[in-house]
This record gives structure tokens, sequence and C-alpha cells, in this order.
């Protein structure tokens, strides 16, 4: 044992040379044994889905490699994926290589504006913001980006913020997001049930006949070589169903209301080209002539709006209906259609 003294000069010797005497692990960052104490705001979740939150970068086969082999453990114990989290638990990590991720990049300043003055409700369980159109709600399919990710790096103190739902790039509109698990559950089985009533305000071609109000037909979703989502009506899709109201008629055109029964990918996209009366501005499912002719009257995207919600909080249990206004792009539209009608 040497003395304390030389203990000291030969740690100031590493020192001068740019060295360290640390006897913490030498590892790469992620790579030594790690333990997590399990919060409340993770109880009740399954063990596999917890893991692919936190092991961003981790190849979901080597995951459950681990599950399998028992590396993982809770409290000591073995466990298996769909083992359920309890607060206050200690999750044991082995040895894991982590990838590194791409930094998410910044939203800039006129984002972030946008994204501040679109909210229109919020809470403790919940945020609802009216999304602008051209923006994904996440990021993929060449998009660094999207509102998800400019929301989590807007609000860095929000630790668990995620969509409830979904909308197309070109939509605009109400678009819910949880900032509780409990919230984000609670929806879900809420629109699983059909319980969130959804409508929209679309402009289709054409004046849609009086008589109909509803079109029922199995939706099918498939990518195509590119990579490109393309969904038709087809007996071996999933029930769909679409109800219509009409708002407004115009000469060549009909504003409708439209409420979603389920919520299918481009939904009323589909049932609205079925019905022969495909929405404005929809450059896959549209009408050339009839999109051309409401570039004139002013539309520079696809006419399909979020307007409205109505659903149960998931925490009060007390109903709540938010409203989005019509962007003014699309209400000016409006107003050129109706001089035009006269």
């Amino acid at each position: 044992m040497l003395p304390q003294v030389a203990l000291l000069l030969l740690a100031a010797l590493y020192i001068s040379q740019g060295q360290s005497m640390s006897i913490e692990n030498s590892n790469p960052p992620n790579s030594g044994v790690r333990y997590i104490t399990i919060e409340n705001e993770d109880n009740g979740q399954r063990l596999d889905n917890y893991l692919l939150k936190i092991l961003k970068g981790v190849p979901k086969s080597h995951i459950y490699r681990l599950l399998r082999k028992g590396e993982v453990r809770i409290n000591k114990g073995r466990v298996k994926p769909e083992t359920r989290l309890v607060a206050g638990s200690v999750l044991r990590l082995p040895p894991i290589r982590i990838a590194e991720r791409p930094a998410v990049p910044v939203p800039g300043q006129r984002l972030q504006a946008s994204l501040r003055a679109a909210t229109l409700f919020e809470d403790e369980a919940m945020l609802i913001i009216n999304k602008p159109e051209g923006l994904a709600v996440h990021g993929g399919s060449g998009q660094s980006g999207g509102v998800i990710e400019a929301l989590r790096v807007m609000r860095p103190e929000d630790r668990f913020l995620e969509l409830v739902h979904r909308l197309d790039r070109d939509t605009s509109g109400c678009l819910m997001l949880a900032r509780k698990r409990a919230a984000l559950k609670s929806l879900h089985g809420s629109m699983l049930a059909q319980k969130i009533e959804k409508q929209y305000l679309a402009l289709v071609k054409g004046r849609w006949p009086k008589g109909r109000s509803t079109i029922n037909a199995p939706l099918l979703k498939r990518t195509v070589a590119s990579g490109e989502r393309v969904v038709r009506a087809d007996a071996q899709g999933k029930p769909a169903v679409t109800h219509y109201q009409i708002e407004e008629t115009f000469a060549d055109a009909t504003l409708m209301r439209v409420i979603l029964e389920t919520g299918r990918t481009h939904q009323i996209r589909v049932h609205s080209q079925l019905a022969g009366h495909p929405l404005a501005g929809d450059p896959k499912y549209g009408d050339d002539l009839f999109n051309s002719q409401m570039r004139e009257a002013g539309l520079g995207r696809m006419f399909l709006h979020a307007a409205s919600l109505r659903l149960r909080h998931p925490v009060s249990g007390e109903t709540l209906t938010v409203e989005a206004p019509l962007p003014e792009a699309l209400g000016k539209v409006l107003a050129k259609l109706r001089l035009e009608n006269k």
C-alpha cells in the first residue's frame, strides 16, 4: 500500500499527462449494466413496449432475444415480454451498445410561433392543436421532422408527449396529443370504441346528391415499390364508414361536413372519389380538371380540414368539444365560389 502522499503525487503525474485515474467503468456510453427505477408514469405498461421506447436504435429482434435469455430482469427476477411494469420496481438492463441517433433538428422560429399559436386546448393530460397544412405529424418518408418532433423540442418539460392519431400532411385542423401515458391509453380505447367524434370540412367536385349521406366500403392499403401508400375500396380491406352532410352548394362544387365512423388511412379521400365527388386539390385521388379549376379560384392545397373533435376527457370524464377555425386561405376560396354562384 503506497503512502497517501505518494498516491497524490502519482495522481498529479497522471493529470499532467492528460490522463485520468477514474475508477468508473471505462466502457463506451450505454454499454454497461444499467438499473432503472420504474416511475409512476410507466406503471402498467408492457415491458417489451417500454424497452422499445427507451432503447431507440436497438433492433427489435435483439431486445426480444435479451428477454428470452433472461438478461433483462426486474427486482432480480426473470421476466417475459408481456410483464406489466410496477412503479418503484428496479429494471436491470445488460450491457447494450446503442447506435448513435441523429440530432433532432431544432424547429425554426416561424414554425415555433405557428405551433404556439395553434393551441386549441391544453391541460395536464392532453394537448389539442390546429395543425397547419403542409406539415407532417411526424418525421419519416423524406421528412426530417414533423409536429411531434418540433413540440418535443419546444416543450422539454413534457417527459411524455405522443400523438393520439394522425392527419395527412396536407390536412389542417384538430390534432390530439397525450401528455400522460394513461391519457394515451384511454384515448386510444375511446377511438377503438368509436366514442370520439371527428368532423371535417371538405370541398368536393360537383353537386352532392341530397339523398346520399353514407359511404360504407372496406378499404385496403398497400405500399407500392416507391414506398408510397395507396388505398382503394376492396372487399378484403378493413371496414370503413363515412357520413356526409351538405353544408353549402356551389355551381361546380359542394362544401361537405364529413363525420368519420372509422379512421382508416385516406378514408375521406377514397370514399369521396368512390362516390364520384373527389376532394378539391387532391393530387392522388382527385380530378385533374377540377383541381385546375380550383387553383384558378385560389386553392393551393387539398381542401380538407379537421374542423372539430367531441370526446370524453380521459381524466375528468366530462364531454369536451374542440373546434378549429377554417384557415384563412380556404375561407377565401369559399368566398370566391360564393361570388361566382351569384
